[in-house]
């Protein structure tokens, strides 16, 4: 039988992150917890922001965040991350998450979108302006 959500990863991107979640990141029955997949999210998003504003970032919004399909204890778990937008100090990512499952007979399902907002901050956790692209 095959599911009718099942995809495949994105071709020629390179996942910001990736994690197998384990039994502690679960409930009883083995269904990972949305909070953790957001903590993970966070971070993958994080990543991009990081490196666009050549410096520390902060979380100041999650402006969409889409649980699409359960996760569950085992499946490996990739998480892509693209800029959206660049404001004067802000930044903002989209990340899609995809599960494989079933190492034997891999069945690839896409599990969470999200967009979350970074504001660049300095050493004193202000705003900062986020440099312009080097050419």
């Amino acid at each position: 039988m095959t599911n009718k959500h099942q995809t495949t990863l994105p071709e020629g991107k390179v996942p910001q992150l990736r994690v197998m979640p384990m039994p502690a990141d679960a409930n009883v029955h083995g269904d990972v917890f949305g909070g953790w997949i957001m903590a993970q999210v966070d971070i993958a998003g994080s990543l991009p922001a990081v490196r666009r504003s050549n410096g520390r970032v902060a979380t100041i919004a999650v402006n969409s965040f889409v649980f699409k399909q359960p996760v569950f204890v085992g499946d490996l778990l990739s998480f892509y991350a693209d800029i959206v937008k660049v404001g004067t100090t802000s930044i903002t990512i989209n990340v899609e998450v995809y599960a494989e499952r079933n190492r034997l007979q891999v069945e690839t399902v896409k599990v969470t979108e999200a967009t979350l907002t970074y504001v660049a901050t300095d050493e004193k956790r202000q705003r900062r302006q986020i440099p312009p692209v080097a050419e």
